[in-house]
């Protein structure tokens, strides 16, 4: 099994044929399955958020067999990873893509989970040390998206878990839980 950096690649990494959009409909769907998942798997890993259709991406090419994925590819699989709730297409050309590896309620309950686990349940943190503060350290939380932060953020301010207040700038955007 190849890996790319620490992160082990599935076998079918090292199978061409899983680099070609297949035409057989059974094949193709397992085809796009796998392919869903190792891209979900890998940015996890990885904490990545967004991936540019027109800018290199290691799942992308395999030059062990000397393999890329076409545009087309690329943007089968991403749709159907946006089709399933899993990412979201950030323009109308479909050429960046934002990743969700947990849905938006999933990283509010972890947003959650962490403000209880760290009795923050009356506090107030800025969005930036939610981010990147010491506080998420070695958490799912530190480096989360802003977009996917504040979208989780809203929901949960929706639901009356916490209250989000404008700052002088966005440095300075803060929430108050009251959990």
């Amino acid at each position: 099994m190849q890996n790319l950096g620490e992160f082990k690649l599935p076998h079918f990494f090292n199978y061409p044929p899983y680099f070609t959009l297949q035409t057989v409909r059974d094949t193709r769907e397992k085809q796009i399955q796998l392919w869903k998942e190792l891209i979900i798997d890998y940015c996890r890993a990885h904490n990545i958020f967004i991936i540019e259709l027109d800018q290199d991406f290691p799942l992308f090419s395999n030059p062990v067999i000397e393999r890329s994925l076409s545009h087309e590819a690329r943007e089968v699989f991403l749709s159907a990873l946006v089709s399933e709730g899993r990412a979201e297409w950030l323009d109308k050309g479909h050429r960046k893509c934002l990743l969700l590896w947990h849905r938006i309620q999933e990283w509010a309950d972890l947003i959650l989970r962490f403000v209880k686990d760290n009795g923050l349940e009356n506090d107030v943190m800025t969005i930036e040390e939610i981010r990147s503060g010491t506080e998420t350290r070695g958490t799912e939380l530190h480096g989360i998206d802003r977009t996917i932060l504040m979208r989780a953020l809203k929901l949960l301010e929706h639901k009356g878990k916490l209250a989000i207040f404008k700052g002088t700038s966005a440095d300075d955007e803060g929430v108050k839980f009251s959990i």
